[in-house]
């Protein structure tokens, strides 16, 4: 696993340019994370090792589906997101649907 991909679209909706760092809340952790040029431009990829800890123990539990799992980003402030897993592993196969019907940017773990 290498991160939390969000994808162009999500990037040029929600993520100005001039914004260099964002937080995420992950349970009870509310992390600052860098955004470096290349995420606007070439690799819409948010990298941060305590992201990926969080990312592998909630696959470890069950509570993430297999990779690419979706998460929602809801947003929890200016620059802010909380990351929720949109579909569990026992919730059946249809993430698309799921995916789509959010009205939140979706990341997917990498």
């Amino acid at each position: 696993m290498t991160g939390l991909h969000i994808g162009y679209g999500n990037v040029q909706q929600f993520f100005p340019p001039d914004v260099p760092a964002i937080e995420l809340e992950l349970d009870h952790l509310r992390i600052v994370c860098t955004l470096e040029p290349e995420f606007w431009e070439s690799d819409p990829e948010i990298h941060d090792e305590r992201l990926l800890a969080w990312l592998e123990s909630k696959e470890g539990t069950g509570k993430l589906a297999p990779r690419p799992a979706p998460l929602a980003m809801i947003p929890a402030g200016e620059h802010a997101f909380r990351l929720l897993p949109i579909l569990s592993p026992m919730q059946g196969p249809d993430v698309d649907k799921e995916v789509e019907m959010t009205k939140y940017a979706v990341g997917f773990s990498a």
